[in-house]
């Protein structure tokens, strides 16, 4: 994922054994790695400002689904994002609502897959974690990201994945 400047390249990766979150610059270089917790953590995107990373994983999580968190360029401590669980996200332009998939499905080859797993989007409040549903009949939407004042997605709503907006 390509930070807000430009300049940057956040990416999940596998270098000592263990998934974890990475930066390196467009120019090339070694990778910094930034999160080193034991479970697998997967990029998803950037906070506006460019100051964080979104990433996906089980770390405090009390179920099988993961969480949304965000951690600083620099490092450190990973910061959870106020909603229980969380896969695919992307920050509204000015950081106050987040469109995110709040599951996960075990088989991802499924193609127009109309069962519980399909995905959802949620639009969630930053400031008191209240959500809403984009408006859906069962198909599945993912990979959001917010562009002004809509957010793209894609989603099977009649057989091939498009592209969507809301």
């Amino acid at each position: 994922f390509f930070s807000p400047d430009g300049k940057t390249v956040a990416f999940s990766g596998q270098y000592d054994g263990n998934t974890d979150i990475y930066t390196v610059s467009i120019d090339g270089g070694v990778p910094k790695r930034l999160t080193f917790h034991p479970s697998a953590d997967n990029a998803v995107g950037w906070t506006p400002d460019g100051k964080s990373i979104i990433f996906s994983s089980l770390m405090l999580s009390n179920t099988d689904a993961p969480r949304l968190f965000t951690v600083g360029i620099g490092g450190g401590v990973p910061k959870p994002l106020p909603f229980p669980m969380g896969t695919m996200a992307s920050f509204s332009p000015d950081g106050q609502q987040l469109a995110y998939v709040p599951g996960f499905k075990w088989q991802q080859a499924w193609k127009r897959y109309r069962g519980g797993q399909a995905y959802p989007i949620w639009i969630g409040r930053m400031s008191d974690s209240k959500v809403y549903e984009i408006p859906r009949k069962g198909w599945n939407d993912e990979q959001p990201m917010w562009v002004g004042g809509k957010v793209y997605y894609l989603s099977d709503t009649k057989g091939p994945v498009g592209l969507f907006s809301y």
